[in-house]
């Protein structure tokens, strides 16, 4: 099995803008869902329907998904900020 064994530690995490990039994103869904709501029509026409119901569950989990990363955005904060104040006292 030693040839399996990684030869040396894993880098830490990149954190970003990750609030900012899941906002972005979950408005970029909701957006292409009012885009294609006019052409409703066409769509059930064409069978395409989902395409539509697509876009919308995307902004659904996406408001999920900000509510998840501004929580674990603020418990990293408030864990950062316990550390620092049991380093100074």
């Amino acid at each position: 099995m030693a040839k399996w064994t990684p030869k040396h530690e894993a880098p830490e995490p990149l954190e970003g803008p990750v609030v900012a990039t899941i906002t972005g994103g979950t408005i970029l869904w909701f957006v292409l869902f009012l885009v294609q709501l006019p052409f409703y029509g066409w769509f059930a026409d064409h069978g395409h329907t989902w395409w539509l119901w697509t876009c919308l569950a995307g902004a659904g989990l996406g408001c999920i998904g900000i509510w998840y990363v501004r929580r674990r955005d603020a418990a990293i904060k408030r864990d950062a900020a316990r550390k620092e104040a049991a380093a100074e006292g």
